[in-house]
């Protein structure tokens, strides 16, 4: 149903904490936002955004015994909805920034736009990288996954592997030391990229072993992982290990795609944000959070960046004279 004779003042495209945050801000304004939060089946737009596949955030103001990214981000849609936000679990598959107000297609690319804005906050995040291998379609979700939180009790007793030298990657590896009966970190390098704080953490752990210079080759099992086969980067060797389980937390993609063509980007693929604020290559879309973040990619930084764009969207409409 085309809705494209009521123009929104605010259309926020994204659910994690920057659009979240972003949400509060322009609700309280009573500016009455629309969330297009994403589609559960989606892995580029995932509503609440990476929060949903993290396990323990420790480090978010306000817990100081922590709380679970799951948890964390219900909070910020229950805070939203009480200040009047209206969130819509749908994708948004076109968006027109050339005209104005600007056009926004839900579902379809064809007829007219569904939603019209005044305003739009981009806050579609970054999805997580995979490693490229043809069975992994096969087994996603079948000794394949990128979320601890949500599969690590399925893993209880097991050997089990995980997938990158980040901080992400030895956090998924400490929460599923829990479950599993052992838990070895694959790193293509011979040092962590990771924070000293959490190497310190899984060198300590019993349960963690580490493979250096070694990167995953193929997966092998039809209907559910059997054995993960590994390379040595120098020599090449390759060899096969009985992992049951195998978690990839090796980085994130922008999701821009929506965007290309119409709003400017860094080489690496991140929306250009300028003078230090919200404001992108349009006059009128804002973005936040880490579609536009490619430094820190904290939650607490993408909530703040969602605070900078709904302020800068209140006072540009303002001053547009809404």
């Amino acid at each position: 149903m085309s809705t494209s004779d009521d123009v929104r003042n605010v259309t926020i495209i994204g659910s994690g904490p920057g659009g979240l945050t972003a949400a509060i801000y322009t609700a309280r304004a009573t500016l009455e936002p629309l969330v297009i939060e994403g589609e559960p089946s989606s892995t580029s737009d995932q509503p609440g955004g990476q929060l949903m596949l993290t396990t323990d955030v420790e480090n978010f103001p306000g817990f100081p015994d922590g709380i679970t990214g799951p948890e964390l981000m219900a909070g910020f849609r229950a805070q939203a909805v009480r200040f009047g936000a209206e969130i819509l679990t749908a994708k948004v598959s076109r968006v027109d920034l050339t005209t104005w107000p600007f056009e926004l297609w839900v579902g379809t690319t064809d007829g007219d736009p569904t939603y019209r804005s005044r305003s739009v906050i981009v806050a579609t995040g970054a999805s997580s990288l995979m490693l490229g291998l043809p069975a992994e379609q096969r087994l996603l979700g079948h000794g394949l996954s990128t979320c601890a939180t949500c599969d690590g009790f399925f893993f209880r007793d097991q050997d089990i592997c995980v997938v990158g030298g980040g901080d992400s990657a030895l956090e998924e590896a400490l929460f599923l030391s829990r479950f599993a009966r052992t838990v070895t970190v694959i790193h293509r390098r011979d040092t962590l990229r990771a924070s000293k704080i959490m190497q310190a953490r899984a060198f300590d752990n019993p349960k963690i072993e580490f493979l250096w210079n070694t990167v995953v080759a193929d997966l092998l099992g039809e209907e559910r992982l059997t054995a993960v086969i590994t390379a040595d980067v120098a020599t090449g060797e390759q060899t096969t290990r009985p992992f049951t389980g195998i978690f990839v937390a090796i980085g994130h993609r922008p999701n821009t795609g929506l965007f290309a063509g119409q709003l400017e980007l860094h080489d690496n693929g991140y929306l250009r944000t300028f003078d230090d604020r919200s404001h992108t290559s349009v006059e009128g879309v804002f973005a936040c959070g880490d579609v536009q973040d490619d430094w820190y990619r904290q939650a607490i930084t993408a909530a703040g960046s969602g605070c900078m764009a709904a302020i800068d969207a209140e006072r540009w409409l303002e001053a547009k004279g809404h």
